[in-house]
């Protein structure tokens, strides 16, 4: 089962799961522990391989990791916990297993809020998937994160966020960041499919006004789905929770106390 770890409230029937993403673990939420647990219950997971949660022994032979088995690890941890409903924050990659988790147990989940999220890859970062599919086996695994963590945050303001994710990532094995690579190659379907069906669940979109690889598909799917909200924060990157933490922490707080 996953590391994870758990603050509870004395009174409140709520829970809010945080679900990091790609190459980052538990302690990205830092800046947001302190305000939530004053609120509600927060679970907040290591997804596999990341964090304190080691690969298990049957991964050994894998050479790729399925959005599906990612998506069952997190299920069975609030399976495990008894947790009936509970609110659900993802940044970046963990947007998509939200949303993922959503289609397959849509029970669980009381409303879905995305930082950073990913629901569609532009020119840009469909050439930069594949010049990674390319150079993945030649190139040292840190050496292409850190050049995709510049890519996709490339400002003065990023380096805070772009720091603490290269920081996390050197956590991870070199066959565990290509396992995780390698779902790339299952993400375009799974992205055309969340783009077409409005899943009638609660939905706030959090994104940086400088999040230039992802925040225009956000724009046009909130234009069409009809439980759908997008706030924008001024002069933010991708990893809005990290960058602007009171802003990101007040607006998604009051989201979940107004549902």
């Amino acid at each position: 089962m996953l590391n994870y770890f758990l603050y509870p409230h004395a009174s409140s029937t709520e829970w809010v799961t945080f679900v990091h993403g790609a190459g980052g673990s538990s302690s990205i939420w830092y800046k947001q522990v302190r305000d939530f647990k004053k609120h509600f219950n927060v679970l907040i997971l290591d997804l596999r391989g990341h964090g304190n949660s080691k690969p298990k022994l049957k991964d050994t032979f894998k050479t790729k990791y399925t959005f599906d088995s990612i998506t069952n690890d997190i299920v069975e941890v609030v399976d495990h916990l008894k947790i009936k409903k509970s609110h659900f924050i993802g940044i970046s990659l963990g947007t998509i297993l939200i949303r993922n988790l959503a289609e397959k147990r849509a029970d669980l989940v009381e409303s879905m809020i995305m930082g950073g999220a990913i629901i569609k890859m532009n020119f840009r970062s469909q050439v930069l998937m594949k010049v990674g599919n390319i150079f993945k086996s030649v190139v040292p695994y840190m050496l292409l994160y850190r050049l995709f963590a510049f890519i996709i945050m490339p400002k003065k303001n990023h380096k805070k966020s772009r720091s603490l994710f290269v920081n996390e990532a050197k956590k991870l094995y070199q066959k565990e960041f290509l396992r995780w690579f390698k779902l790339t190659s299952e993400i375009n379907p799974l992205l055309r499919f969340f783009r077409t069906k409005d899943i009638k669940i609660p939905t706030l979109y959090i994104m940086g006004s400088e999040d230039h690889l992802f925040l225009p598909s956000i724009q046009s799917i909130v234009s069409k789905h009809v439980t759908s909200s997008l706030f924008v924060i001024d002069n933010c990157g991708h990893v809005v929770n990290v960058e602007q933490p009171e802003i990101f922490n007040n607006r998604t707080i009051n989201f979940i106390t107004s549902l």
